[in-house]
C-alpha cells in the first residue's frame, strides 16, 4: 500500500521503500528526452571530431553504451522497472564555441510506466564513456546539465522543461 500522504511514490505508509505497483495501469506510448554535455579542451574536441583519439570512434562508442546503459537501467537504479524498450536514440553535438559534446537521448515504450530514468541514465553514460575515451589527454573534462528535456505519456501527460538552465522556476508541466 503507497503513503497517499506522500508524494514520493516509491514509499510505502510505513516509510519503507519499495518498487511501485503498476499492474493495473494502461500501457501507454510513452517517450522521454534528456541531455547533458561534457566541456573539454578544444584540442580534445578536435581530436574526437577528427575521430584521430587514440581508442577509436569516440562517438561511436559512446552511443552503444549510453544504448546499453538504457538498456540495463533496472539493474542500475534499485527501485526502477525492468522495460521493454521500443526506440532507444543517442544524438550528439559538437559544440566548439563552449568546447563541448552534447548528447541527447530520446527512449520510448509502450507499457504501464515512463522512460524518463531510461532517458537520464543513458545520455550519463554516454557522456562518462566520452570522458573514459578521452582522459588520456583532458582529465579535467566536465559532465553538466543532464537533464530531461521533455517526457510524454502516461497519467501525468507532458512535461517540458521551459530553459535548458536548472532553475526549478523556470519548468513547467502542461497536462
Amino acid at each position: 500500500m503507497s503513503n497517499p500522504t506522500s508524494p514520493l511514490t516509491h514509499f510505502d505508509a510505513q516509510g519503507q521503500a519499495h518498487m511501485v505497483d503498476v499492474g493495473a495501469k494502461p500501457a501507454t506510448h510513452r517517450v522521454a528526452v534528456a541531455t547533458g554535455r561534457i566541456e573539454m579542451q578544444p584540442e580534445t574536441l578536435a581530436l574526437i571530431e577528427s575521430g584521430t583519439a587514440k581508442k577509436g570512434d569516440v562517438l561511436g562508442i559512446a552511443r552503444i553504451a549510453g544504448i546499453m546503459a538504457a538498456k540495463k537501467t533496472s539493474d542500475l537504479i534499485p527501485l526502477c522497472h525492468p522495460l521493454a524498450l521500443t526506440r532507444v536514440a543517442l544524438e550528439f553535438e559538437l559544440l566548439p564555441d563552449r568546447r563541448s559534446v552534447e548528447c541527447t537521448a530520446t527512449i520510448e515504450t509502450v507499457g504501464p510506466t515512463g522512460v524518463e530514468m531510461e532517458a537520464l541514465t543513458a545520455v550519463q553514460m554516454a557522456l562518462l564513456t566520452i570522458y573514459d575515451m578521452c582522459k588520456a589527454v583532458d582529465r579535467g573534462m566536465l559532465i553538466q546539465d543532464v537533464h530531461l528535456k521533455e517526457k510524454r505519456g502516461g497519467k501525468s501527460g507532458t512535461y517540458i522543461a521551459a530553459s535548458p538552465s536548472l532553475k526549478p522556476s523556470e519548468f513547467h508541466s502542461q497536462q
